[in-house]
C-alpha cells in the first residue's frame, strides 16, 4: 500500500481497510508501505500472497506486477499486460473498440497545444493518459472561449476526450471465469457537480444508489459491457468499469469511460459497496481476492 503515486493517500486508506478485514478473516497480515526497497523487503518477508492495494502509477500499471512475477510471489488483481493496458486510457480504448464496446472519441496531444487553442470542439475533457481517481481532470464547457490552463504537474502529453453527458454509472466485476461471481450490479453516482477526487473519497462527496434505478435493458448492458471489457483486456481478480449514460438517447447513450484494475477499497469506495449489496461482505471480498491470487496473471 502507499507508494509514490499521486494516489498514495487513497492507497494507504485501501491498504489499512483490507489489512484489518483480512486479519478478521484469520490471515496473518504484514502491512508494507511500498518504497524503493520494496523488492528487498518482500524477499525478507517471504509472503505466501501479496495483496496489492496500490493505486496509480507503478502500482497498477504493470510495474509492480512485473516485479512480483520476477520474485515468483502470487498476487491479487490483474497481471502485467492487463494492468498496463488499462492504465493507458487511449490503448485500452483501442481494445474496447475492437471488442465492439462503445467509447468516446479521444486523442493524445501535447499539453502546450492543448493550452494554445481548442484541439477539439467543446465540450471536452483533458486528463493524464495514465492516472486514476480523477487526478488532473479538466472539463472544458461548451461555452468556453479559451482553452484550459493546465497545471505545471500535468504530463507533456495528455488525453483530450469528447465529453460524454449523462449519469455516472459503474459496475464491479469479481473474476471473469466460470464459477466466479462475475459482474455484480450497477451503481448510480449522484453528485452536485463533477465526479472529482473529493467526490470520490471524501465522506458525503457523492451519493450512491445501488442497485441503480435505471431501465432493466441499460442495467443489463452495464453488466454485459463491464464483463466484456474485463475479459477483453485480460483482467484478473476484481475490476470496476465506469460509464456515462445519456438517458435521452436510450441504449445508444451508454458510453464506457474506462476500466480500473485496482478499485478503491476505502470506506467510501464503490466496489465493496456493490459486493455488500450482492451479499458479499468486505472480509469475504478480500478473502476471495487472496484465494484467487497467483503468478502468471
Amino acid at each position: 500500500m502507499g507508494g509514490p503515486s499521486a494516489e498514495r493517500e487513497v492507497s494507504l486508506s485501501s491498504g489499512h481497510e483490507c489489512a484489518a478485514a483480512l486479519r478478521g478473516e484469520g490471515y496473518e497480515v504484514v502491512g508494507l508501505d511500498a518504497g524503493p526497497d520494496l523488492a528487498t523487503r518482500l524477499h525478507d518477508i517471504a509472503p505466501d500472497v501479496v495483496f496489492n492495494a496500490l493505486h496509480g502509477r507503478w502500482g497498477e500499471d504493470g510495474c509492480v506486477q512485473g516485479m512480483l512475477e520476477w520474485l515468483g510471489l502470487p498476487y491479487t488483481h490483474s497481471g502485467v499486460l492487463a494492468s498496463a493496458l488499462a492504465m493507458d486510457k487511449q490503448r485500452s480504448k483501442d481494445v474496447f473498440r475492437a471488442a465492439g464496446l462503445p467509447v468516446a472519441d479521444s486523442a493524445i496531444h501535447d499539453r502546450d497545444d492543448v493550452m494554445a487553442g481548442h484541439v477539439m470542439a467543446p465540450p471536452y475533457v483533458v486528463k493524464p493518459n495514465n492516472e486514476g481517481s480523477s487526478v488532473g481532470v479538466y472539463l472544458v464547457h461548451e461555452a468556453a472561449n479559451a482553452p484550459p490552463r493546465l497545471a505545471g504537474d500535468m504530463p507533456d502529453r495528455v488525453m483530450v476526450e469528447a465529453f460524454a453527458p449523462g449519469r455516472e454509472l459503474t459496475t464491479t466485476v469479481v473474476g471473469g471465469g466460470q464459477g466466479d461471481p462475475g459482474a455484480l450490479t450497477v451503481t448510480d453516482i449522484l453528485t452536485d457537480g463533477w465526479y472529482d477526487y473529493d467526490a470520490k473519497y471524501k465522506p458525503g462527496g457523492s451519493r450512491h444508489v445501488v442497485p441503480a434505478e435505471i431501465p432493466a435493458p441499460i442495467f443489463d448492458l452495464c453488466l454485459d459491457h463491464a464483463l466484456r471489457a474485463h475479459r477483453a483486456l485480460g483482467c484478473r481478480g476484481v475490476s470496476r468499469t465506469d460509464f456515462r449514460w445519456d438517458e435521452s438517447r436510450g441504449a445508444d447513450g451508454l458510453i464506457l469511460l474506462e476500466i480500473n484494475t485496482q478499485p478503491g477499497m476505502t470506506p467510501t469506495s464503490l466496489s465493496p459497496e456493490q459486493a455488500a449489496a450482492c451479499g458479499m461482505g468486505f472480509g469475504e471480498l478480500c478473502r476471495w481476492m487472496v484465494e484467487d491470487a497467483s503468478c502468471n496473471r
